[in-house]
């Protein structure tokens, strides 16, 4: 009975970010007669493609128990560093987007290794690297706006393939391929092993440094997407373009029923996570909901959430 009791509540809390979703649509498509519309629901998925690339990234992470605080400041890095070889280097395209990828490629690399193999935990390490990565978007930029930004990324942000936006299917080739990855691959099976036990994992012969390493570049690299992309969504670089978005990636990722304490979730519960985000946004700008209680709401579920996680996800067992 015991142990049917457990199964009972490990599948209710699986199932719960799905309820939520539901639940949430249910309510708006009451409230607001253009909640339920093709054109509304394509707007939802713009809204949340940035997102999607950051959270693929952050999943990662999570799901070895650590985390990247330098996300949202390295995807402004890397929009920057792209206009900024743009616009004072004649480098034909695509390599400015190229060197911008390497940059954060390079800085997550740092990430990682500081936290793997120097033992900093990997809160303060990715702490700091956020103030590294603003602090050369600001020197970059001089403070100042670059509006010459490469056309590639201009085509991924802004372009279409009939009614569908480039920046969805960016989004959703990026999200595909994380999920085979943890899905079907045997790095994808060693971050699960490092996440939910890395002594275990090491003793079974998995290099857990290489691991973390590993799993903070991929940050690295789909941060730098999102900021390539994002310059052709805003039409231009922005010293601090992207840096709110930090809050809403990771919060999407444990939204969705990804673990904090690592080793449980993956890219479906992060699909998961960031629809409820846009569909709670999406839905409070329907109905007309006031800018500052919208924010105060979504902070709520936010908490609420995270809330969840910690008390009835369970730590690690001993």
């Amino acid at each position: 009975m015991k142990g049917k009791m457990q199964d009972l509540v490990a599948r209710s809390r699986e199932l719960a970010p799905v309820w939520t979703l539901l639940a949430l649509m249910l309510f708006f498509s009451i409230t607001s007669d253009s909640f339920l519309s093709l054109e509304n629901f394509n707007n939802i998925l713009n809204q949340i493609a940035v997102l999607s690339i950051l959270g693929t990234g952050i999943t990662f992470v999570l799901l070895t128990a650590q985390i990247d605080l330098s996300i949202a400041t390295m995807a402004t890095l890397g929009g920057v560093v792209a206009a900024f070889f743009t616009a004072t280097i004649p480098l034909p395209q695509p390599i400015p987007i190229f060197v911008a990828l390497a940059v954060v490629v390079i800085l997550g690399i740092i990430n990682g290794y500081a936290t793997a193999y120097l033992g900093i935990p990997s809160f303060m390490v990715t702490l700091a690297m956020s103030l590294i990565a603003s602090g050369l978007s600001l020197y970059l930029t001089r403070g100042r706006i670059i509006f010459n930004i490469p056309p590639i990324a201009m085509t991924l942000g802004s372009g279409r393939i009939g009614p569908i936006k480039w920046l969805i299917i960016v989004a959703g080739i990026t999200l595909l391929i994380g999920h085979l990855i943890l899905r079907y691959t045997r790095f994808g099976r060693y971050v699960y092993m490092t996440g939910a036990n890395a002594r275990a994992a090491e003793l079974a012969g998995v290099n857990t440094k290489h691991i973390i390493t590993a799993v903070m570049a991929i940050s690295g690299f789909t941060a730098g997407l999102a900021g390539v992309v994002s310059l052709g969504r805003l039409g231009s670089a922005q010293p601090t373009g992207l840096d709110s978005l930090l809050i809403d990636a990771i919060g999407a990722v444990v939204l969705g029923g990804t673990s904090l304490f690592g080793g449980v979730g993956g890219i479906p519960q992060t699909i998961v996570g960031l629809l409820i985000l846009g569909v709670l946004r999406n839905g409070l700008d329907q109905i007309s909901v006031n800018i500052y209680l919208k924010v105060f709401v979504t902070g709520v579920i936010l908490l609420a959430a995270l809330v969840f996680n910690i008390v009835f996800a369970g730590k690690k067992e001993e």
